[in-house]
């Protein structure tokens, strides 16, 4: 039954393997906690800070983030393909990821500051302090991507868990604390968010250490390795996350930090919508590393129509009540939220599709198919924000990301059935799989098994 990585088992052994709708389940649910908390964390900020401080916080912690994962070099992708090959790599790509974390995050850093200082829009003109904060907390979050996809290579979906909900339950915790005695300012949420990434690292760290055999000594022809394989998905992983964030940065830079308010809003609601695919990314990955391309073909096809069928569901419900999730619990300043929430809504199926099909080509090791794929999406949202965004703000930016986020979408749908020899039906839902579903959730707490069954 080990949901945690190592539970009885040595880096040179078969991991043990959950119930694939067991894992689904219990991440999903996780994720929809994530959803919940961040939410709690935005409103609080919200309230106290208004639209403009609201602005300043999603700016500084999407160009942290965004600058992790344009610095990464796909070095988490080797490791969820490696590990999941050959577990008694295990040690050496963690302590060959601590390195290689140390020296793109230092890059990017050296890179980031002399920017920030010379065009302050970039930072929202937030003081010093903030900015080296914000800056000192890159490195971190680039190493914590990368233990991510090591843990869960060893379906270690329990720590994964904890260490999602780390940032947004402290964030509630210490938000709500400081607006209550009125100290909340735009450096302390920051803060906070700094310092929930940081303890959710650790707790990666520990799992490394106590359960997948340790950081070992990093090994310079592996770090070549995982540098071959990772920039070849690298640059369809940076424009997928330039897809998510990208546009907010280029929306507060352009239409200012009260559209970008407004737009964050709309944007924390959606992103419920895309904790599904990134749920069913995360479990299945494993087994796609393990699966033969005909079963990876069935699996990627089977998931993929399930989630399209639950996001037709929740996504529709979602538009309905877009008025009570934006003004009736933002207030009236966050009306103009709604349009923008319903409008990124649509898009939801696309990314669906993108995230499902796109992972699991590179799980079949090929990258550079996700990458083709994920650049349609990318170059769409690029030229439509600096279309739409002028004249339309937060709207233009919902509209450019939905639209990208189709035709992102299509192409992975395209590009997967030509690799993998499937057919575009194969990918449309049927009855069919709502009893396919329905065995899958009845069955979730069956006993784990060993991970080589995973393509049987």
């Amino acid at each position: 039954m080990a949901d945690e990585p190592g539970a009885g088992d040595t880096p040179g052994s078969q991991p043990s393997r959950p119930s694939f709708a067991r894992s689904a389940v219990q991440t999903y649910g996780t994720n929809l906690a994530v959803a919940m908390l961040s939410f709690v964390s935005v409103l609080i900020t919200a309230r106290a800070l208004g639209a403009s401080g609201r602005g300043d916080v999603a700016l500084l912690t999407t160009v942290a983030f965004l600058t992790a994962q344009l610095s990464t070099m796909g070095v988490q992708q080797s490791n969820s393909n490696f590990a999941g090959e050959n577990a008694q790599l295990t040690p050496s790509l963690a302590g060959t990821s601590l390195v290689l974390a140390a020296l793109f995050g230092g890059g990017a850093v050296v890179l980031m500051g002399p920017l920030m200082v010379a065009f302050p829009d970039l930072s929202g003109n937030a003081g010093v302090t903030l900015v080296l904060l914000v800056l000192g907390s890159i490195p971190m979050l680039i190493l914590q991507q990368y233990l991510m996809l090591l843990v869960q290579a060893h379906y270690g979906f329990g720590i994964t868990n904890l260490a999602w909900l780390l940032t947004p339950g402290i964030n509630v915790a210490v938000n709500g604390v400081f607006a209550v005695l009125g100290i909340l300012t735009v450096t302390s949420a920051v803060a906070s968010w700094v310092a929930g990434m940081f303890l959710g690292t650790l707790v990666l760290v520990w799992a490394v250490s106590r359960q997948l055999g340790g950081f070992g000594r990093p090994d310079r022809a592996l770090a070549r390795r995982m540098l071959s394989f990772g920039l070849k998905s690298h640059l369809g992983r940076a424009m997928l996350f330039g897809n998510y964030r990208a546009d907010q940065w280029i929306l507060g830079v352009i239409a200012g930090s009260t559209q970008l308010g407004l737009y964050s809003v709309a944007v924390a609601w959606s992103e419920v919508l895309f904790f599904l695919p990134t749920t069913l990314v995360a479990v299945q990955r494993p087994d796609l590393v393990r699966a033969t391309t005909d079963e990876a073909r069935r699996r990627a096809s089977l998931v993929l129509r399930g989630a399209l069928m639950l996001t037709l569901v929740s996504a529709g419900a979602m538009i309905a009540l877009a008025p009570i999730l934006c003004t009736a619990i933002f207030g009236e300043s966050f009306q103009d939220s709604e349009g923008m929430l319903r409008v990124l809504c649509l898009g939801a199926f696309g990314i669906a599709a993108l995230k499902l099909l796109g992972s699991a080509l590179t799980a079949q090791r090929r990258p550079l198919l996700e990458t083709a794929a994920v650049s349609v999406a990318f170059v769409t949202v690029l030229v439509l924000d600096f279309i739409l965004i002028p004249d339309h703000g937060g709207m233009g930016a919902a509209v450019a990301s939905a639209v990208s986020y189709t035709l992102g979408g299509l192409a992975g749908a395209v590009i997967f059935c030509r690799a993998l020899g499937a057919r575009i039906t194969d990918l449309l839902p049927r009855p069919s799989d709502l009893s396919a579903l329905n065995r899958m959730v009845r069955g979730r707490f069956k006993p784990a098994r060993p991970a080589a069954a995973a393509g049987e």
